[in-house]
């Protein structure tokens, strides 16, 4: 994927997919999605430290995102065939978190699962 390929990806997810908890989201699409969350959250980091904002663009950001974040989320880890409520388990310090990171780099169910249709198909 190019790099405006990733751009939109990240542009889809945040304007066409803004409150979507329904359907599934290929690791592709998610882990594009981190990527460029985290370089804008890098970039932004360093202007705040270059101007004395102590984390002011940093957290209007993760409150902008927050949203779209939760339901790419969801869609990622219905595409391994499981609950959303498998989210929780990131409450869990350390553990939890090593848990959900192999949950999102599992490949998708292959054909329809219980939450739609394989979006490799489409």
């Amino acid at each position: 994927m190019d790099a405006n390929g990733i751009i939109g990806n990240f542009r889809s997810i945040v304007t066409e997919h803004y409150v979507d908890f329904q359907g599934r989201a290929r690791r592709a699409q998610y882990w594009y999605y981190m990527l460029v969350y985290v370089v804008i959250f890098i970039v932004l980091a360093i202007i705040q430290q270059v101007i004395g904002m102590r984390g002011l663009l940093t957290g209007l950001l993760g409150l902008a995102l927050l949203l779209p974040s939760l339901g790419l989320a969801f869609r990622r880890i219905h595409d391994t065939d499981r609950s959303a409520w498998w989210l929780l388990i990131g409450l869990i310090p350390i553990i939890g978190a090593l848990v959900l990171i192999y949950f999102f780099i599992q490949p998708g169910t292959s054909g329809s699962n219980t939450y739609g249709a394989d979006p490799k198909a489409a």
